[in-house]
């Protein structure tokens, strides 16, 4: 079966980054090596980011758009257009140019072998404070998750369709899809990436829900890694079907 791709792009009110956003993706669309659509999943937003997406789906029949009746979080986005998707592979990026989509291109390289491909942002261009809990929470997370993922939440993912459809979301899961994946039996490979400065707007996050929502987050997490089911079938004999054993 040929691969195709599905890029979903959670947008909250981020009405100056679309059309730079749009033409960034744009060079991805012409150098890649398979079919990609763009699904973006408006989440409330209250400012013209809808009507910004809607007039690029109008132009381009490669974006297509979602919108959310109020905003839920970026989880709930990204359950949303899990939920919509159909294509072989389902990708992830932010709407705020902190990531560059030409990077799919480095994610790509390894999707054949992996269930999960995510970038990683090697060189942070963020400010310090954004960095330095960034850091906090990802050496808590590896130690109370026992993982070695090192940057869980990077707006960068390539997951295959059926993994990313079995994922249990809750609010916060968006932070532990690398996670989840092995939860789940998948691999997972960490790819370095490009990271930029904030191209416009502000960013979701205070140090408040940055901290400790996440630390809660990681305690249910954790209760799941223990708790979970796994079982492997040795042995088992004939299912006779009621329906072709009754005459």
């Amino acid at each position: 079966m040929r691969e195709t791709l599905c890029i979903i792009v959670p947008v909250y009110d981020e009405e100056s980054c679309i059309l730079p956003l749009v033409s960034e993706i744009n060079k991805l669309l012409k150098s890649a090596p398979l079919d990609i659509e763009i699904l973006f999943i408006n989440d409330g937003s209250t400012d013209r980011s809808l009507e910004l997406i809607e007039n690029v789906c109008e132009e381009d029949p490669r974006y297509s758009f979602i919108s959310l009746k109020s905003n839920r979080g970026l989880s709930t986005a990204l359950k949303a257009g899990i939920d919509a998707c159909d294509s072989t592979l389902i990708g992830y990026i932010d709407a705020d140019l902190q990531t560059s989509p030409i990077d799919f291109l480095k994610l790509l390289q390894h999707i054949g072998t992996h269930d999960l491909v995510t970038g990683y942002r090697a060189k942070r261009q963020d400010k310090f404070v954004k960095k330095a809990t960034s850091r906090i929470a990802n050496t808590l997370r590896r130690w109370m998750l026992e993982d070695d993922i090192i940057d869980t939440a990077c707006p960068l993912k390539i997951i295959r369709t059926p993994i990313a459809k079995q994922m249990p979301f809750f609010k916060g899961m968006h932070r532990f899809i690398p996670d989840m994946v092995i939860l789940l039996g998948g691999t997972v490979k960490q790819v370095p990436i490009n990271h930029f400065p904030r191209y416009a707007g502000q960013a979701k996050y205070n140090l408040m829900n940055r901290m400790f929502g996440p630390l809660i987050d990681m305690m249910v997490f954790r209760w799941m890694q223990r708790k979970v089911i796994h079982y492997e079938i040795n042995r088992r004999s004939t299912i006779h079907r009621l329906s072709t054993a009754v005459k």
